[in-house]
């Protein structure tokens, strides 16, 4: 494999890798969050959009970095 592939290759792997850790540490949170208020609200149309868009603008951010 040439030294031009595999750089993308490992960023391919660490950035899922980070991604899946990330994820699975943020429906922790909420699962927490909703237990503790014992609220059965979830993730609304609205609230998951905010967040949704939320998520855009940091990958922006780290891309134009």
């Amino acid at each position: 494999m040439s030294e031009n592939n595999q750089w993308k290759r490992n960023t391919y792997i660490i950035g899922g890798l980070l991604g899946a850790i990330i994820g699975v540490i943020s429906a922790v949170l909420l699962v927490k969050n909703v237990e503790e208020t014992e609220d059965s609200q979830a993730i609304t149309p609205a609230r998951g959009m905010k967040l949704g868009m939320q998520v855009m603008n940091f990958l922006r951010q780290i891309s134009n970095e």
